[in-house]
């Protein structure tokens, strides 16, 4: 369980940036170049490169190793993890949803029966 934490620490650390989360959303659309996960920032290489080993770390990305072509991949088990771990707290959203629901219900009724008391009493 412990190293299971870890890890969606890891990957929840990772996505809490911006910048890791575009890469990762071009990475969705094919594996790239480092240079290539770099054109859309302005930022220098270095610092797409540490973006990049983050991901790397949190296992969202790997990284080939064919000579000078490195290019990256998505990995998507992490966030099938995150996914996952959010499920398991859908139940108490929706039974949130659902109180929320019944009381908007209660003060629209209560206020229909407010509007209806004060028509009567002007008639």
């Amino acid at each position: 369980m412990r190293g299971e934490n870890d890890r969606l620490s890891q990957t929840f650390a990772a996505l809490a940036s911006s910048t890791r989360r575009a890469i990762l959303a071009r990475l969705a659309e094919g594996e790239a170049t480092v240079n290539e996960l770099a054109a859309p920032f302005n930022m220098s290489l270095p610092a797409i490169s540490k973006h990049i080993r983050v991901l790397e770390r949190a296992g969202l990305i790997t990284q080939g190793q064919k000579a000078q072509y490195r290019p990256c991949s998505l990995d998507v088990t992490p966030l099938q993890e995150v996914s996952q771990w959010a499920e398991q707290y859908r139940h108490i959203w929706e039974t949130s949803f659902d109180r929320m629901d019944a009381y908007i219900e209660q003060l629209n009724s209560q206020e229909a029966d407010k509007t209806e008391a004060k028509e009567q009493k002007h008639e």
